[in-house]
């Protein structure tokens, strides 16, 4: 597997192309993420990315504050997620940055577990977006590998913190993106009309 900086860059890359793919007339359509449509989902992720160079700084939640809650995409969404990804990307490669560790909302974590979740989110979350707005769905085949590594021993500890829903049952035949998403409560068969 690649280092996590690595993994996570390619991750952010491909989210944001997925975002530059979002049709004007679908910002407002629903996602596989019940509860976001593909605005709020966007805005999720960019204030993910903001918050990134803050806490690899060794920055606390009280010191960020609430400025990311909500909102951050502004009357721009692409230029938004663009550059909140390039300075997200330039904080993870910083010498260091992942040797520490950070403060979170779980306590204090190694910054490379933190920088493991930013990218299985930006992986997720990338599907999720593509498909709620027509693009390409297929999951980067090496970025999909590593994320079946990274996520294995993590699944049971996300489902206990409420972090993914149920695993969504699959056949045995299942190919490995569609196990991946169903490992994350996802119905690879989701399409906006059976929401």
């Amino acid at each position: 597997m690649r280092p996590i900086d690595e993994l996570h860059a390619r991750a952010c890359v491909a989210f944001t192309e997925k975002v530059t793919g979002v049709p004007a007339e679908r910002w407002h359509d629903p996602t596989p993420c019940g509860e976001w449509d593909v605005h709020d989902l966007v805005d999720h992720l960019v204030a993910e990315d903001r918050w990134t160079p803050h806490l690899l700084r060794g920055e606390t939640l009280d010191q960020v504050g609430d400025r990311y809650d909500h909102g951050v995409l502004g009357d721009d969404p692409v230029t938004s997620a663009e550059q909140a990804g390039v300075h997200a990307r330039a904080a993870v490669a910083e010498p260091g940055a992942i040797g520490g560790s950070v403060h979170s909302s779980m306590g204090r974590l190694p910054a490379e577990e933190y920088v493991g979740q930013l990218f299985a989110d930006h992986v997720i979350h990338g599907w999720d977006l593509a498909r709620a707005t027509g693009q390409d769905d297929a999951i980067d085949p090496e970025l999909l590998d590593a994320l079946v590594t990274w996520f294995a021993d993590r699944e049971d500890g996300y489902r206990e913190a409420g972090v993914i829903g149920p695993p969504v049952e699959v056949g045995a035949d299942a190919d490995e993106q569609t196990r991946l998403l169903a490992a994350f409560g996802r119905d690879a068969s989701w399409t906006p009309d059976t929401r």
